[in-house]
């Protein structure tokens, strides 16, 4: 009794609760604000597209003006943070990349996807396998499958060369194929006489094995081998080590994981990062449809996995699927046939992942779900598909986008507006660009390669554009996206629709616009600051821009 007397004659004596100007210091000293002023802070506000000054409470915007009506309007004690003069947008949106695959440990080794020689390859596969001497598969990435189509031996043998006694497996530069030895295809079960899955192809020359997997026939063994692996835990530590922290370093705060293998429980690890408050960007999953999967009871497990809690940063609310495959392959869905013929098919026109019919029915059943719907569509016909697919089932309640666009028609050009449907390209990867183009015209001929991921003509046909990376395809750094967009004549934009594809657009897909996106009140404190003004620096030097400071949710996860 005798110490709380004394507390409670100490509280009374205390002057600083007694006197006007000591009790506005105790408030000043709990202020929750931060002022970012003199700065050149472009808002993605049409209404007030630049501003100097922006003032934070907590992880919300509560001001965006000039400076001088800045210090009239922030409290007194908050932080105040010059911007001396540095470029602020809105943080970066990537709505099509591939996170946790980037930053899986399951990949052993790396190969050089520019080495023309597949016999090349041998040491460094014999390395790996020496390094690694108890993985169940040995998995490696990054070889271009041109190399193995103009090897001189089998590419089996090749492969067989370097290791025999144990599964290989290794992934094309872009995903859409797999090399894979005698000892993998055994496991999986793949003779001469295998039958080619939904959206694969087996390559086969003179009745034998070539070990080359194309498309879902390749993802459907590669799936067998990291789930082999049990890789959840190098998954849940590779986002935490290495992607979340180069997410940050780059100012992308919002991200589409455009492939969840939730069959391999990728979507568990997911949750498992957002519940122990790793997560620094705000997350939507696509859930990835498996082509070869019966579609009621797949559609059925797709159904129980919808999450959209709206205080979470990470939400499982679109579906990825692809309509077809890609150029290269001579897989991308096209009208008319490729020049060569790579695989003696009944067809040569590429390849259907899902057919119109097929996607249309999982519009049909998951759209009234809440899911949106991420489709892959390269080929001028895998767009035309898709379209319709969204023309038959879709609704005004769906925010669908076709990512990559490739290749369109100039007959659903305007489609894209009247449907609602967002046109998602990347052009920060350097085949992109309108003089590598003609790299195709001996699979495409001169006319269509002439034309590709034509984002000019999108924007001209008043379709909602969004830019992403598919990391790790192409570049994961917007600025090299940025560049790209603007100077690649003659299907260019300018940097200010560029900057708002990298933003506000991507918030709609990401059903977030009236959080983020743009920097207004009341929406929450995502944004970046430049190294570099952008809008005065000479385009081909945008590239070179570096992000300073990368604010998330009102909290610095990055300063350079």
């Amino acid at each position: 009794m005798k110490i709380i007397a004394i507390i409670f004659s100490l509280i009374l004596s205390t002057k600083s609760c007694t006197k006007k100007e000591d009790i506005a210091i105790i408030k000043a000293n709990l202020s929750t604000q931060k002022m970012y002023f003199n700065g050149k802070i472009f808002t993605v506000n049409d209404a007030e597209p630049w501003a100097e000054a922006l003032i934070i409470d907590k992880n919300k915007i509560v001001f965006v003006g000039s400076n001088s009506e800045a210090e009239k309007k922030v409290e007194k004690g908050a932080i105040k943070i010059d911007l001396q003069g540095k470029v602020v947008l809105p943080g970066f949106h990537d709505v099509h990349m591939h996170p946790m695959e980037v930053g899986s440990t399951t990949t052993a080794f790396t190969l050089n996807e520019n080495e023309n020689n597949a016999e090349n390859y041998i040491p460094t596969i014999k390395k790996a396998a020496k390094d690694n001497p108890n993985v169940k598969w040995l998995i490696g990435f990054g070889h271009s499958i041109g190399a193995l189509l103009e090897a001189k031996r089998s590419p089996l043998k090749i492969i067989d060369e370097a290791v025999s006694d144990r599964p290989v497996i290794i992934m094309e530069q872009t995903s859409h194929s797999m090399w894979i030895n005698s000892k993998g295809l055994e496991l999986a079960g793949i003779t001469v006489t295998s039958k080619n899955p939904q959206g694969g192809i087996i390559m086969k020359e003179n009745g034998k094995l070539l070990g080359i997997l194309i498309d879902n026939a390749g993802d459907v063994v590669f799936q067998k081998a990291v789930e082999a692996l049990k890789d959840a835990n190098g998954e849940y530590d590779g986002m935490v080590s290495y992607v979340l922290p180069e997410l940050a370093k780059h100012g992308i705060t919002s991200v589409s994981d455009a492939r969840t293998y939730w069959k391999r429980d990728q979507h568990k690890t997911w949750k498992n990062l957002a519940e122990d408050g790793k997560l620094t960007a705000r997350f939507n999953l696509g859930l990835w449809a498996y082509p070869t999967a019966e579609d009621a009871s797949q559609i059925a497990s797709l159904k129980t996995l919808f999450l959209n809690n709206e205080n979470s940063f990470l939400k499982i609310n679109q579906i990825k699927l692809y309509s077809d495959g890609i150029t290269h392959n001579t897989t991308a869905a096209l009208h008319s046939n490729y020049k060569e013929d790579y695989f003696k098919q009944s067809t040569n026109n590429g390849l259907n992942y899902f057919t119109e019919d097929r996607i249309a029915t999982y519009i049909q059943e998951l759209e009234s779900i809440g899911f949106d719907f991420h489709i892959h569509a390269i080929g001028n016909r895998g767009v035309t598909e898709a379209l319709n697919a969204i023309q038959k089932s879709g609704t005004a309640k769906g925010r669908h986008r076709l990512t990559h666009v490739e290749m369109i028609t100039t007959a659903d050009m305007n489609r894209f507006k009247e449907l609602n449907v967002t046109a998602d390209a990347q052009v920060a990867g350097e085949f992109t660009q309108p003089q590598y183009w003609h790299d195709n015209d001996h699979l495409l001929g001169s006319t269509l390669a002439d034309n590709q991921v034509p984002i000019k003509s999108l924007k001209e046909a008043e379709a909602r554009l969004t830019l992403s990376s598919d990391w790790n395809v192409s570049s994961l750094n917007p600025f090299v996206g940025l560049q790209n967009a603007i100077t690649r004549v003659p299907q260019n934009i300018t940097l200010e629709e560029a900057i708002k594809a990298y933003t506000i657009n991507g918030a709609y897909v990401m059903r977030q616009e009236d959080k983020v996106g743009s920097l207004q009140v009341g929406k929450l404190a995502d944004f970046v600051v430049l190294d570099k003004d952008i809008f005065t620096i000479p385009p081909t030097q945008i590239k070179q821009t570096k992000v300073i400071l990368t604010i998330f949710n009102g909290k610095e996860i990055y300063k350079k």
